[in-house]
């Protein structure tokens, strides 16, 4: 399951919660001031992988657009 992030607009503090992605739009509660008016974030990801020689190198981050994560992608042409 996927790890969502959420914004407060009354206190704008950040909330994260382990949910089903079905359940990615549903309404949370904020967990500083309780609050019901919270709002998804978009969220960026990144991993890396060690090479031969003990160096990091990123394999996966975020694209130019929400539909692909690898940085480029025939939908949106971006590279």
């Amino acid at each position: 399951m996927p790890v969502y992030e959420y914004c407060c607009a009354d206190c704008h503090s950040k909330t994260e919660l382990l949910r089903p992605m079905s359940e990615a739009d549903a309404p949370v509660e904020c967990n500083f001031c309780h609050s019901l008016r919270t709002s998804r974030k978009l969220s960026v990801f990144s991993a890396f992988s060690k090479t031969g020689n003990n160096s990091a190198q990123a394999i996966a981050g975020s694209g130019s657009c929400s539909s692909c994560a690898g940085g480029h992608c025939a939908s949106c042409g971006s590279r």
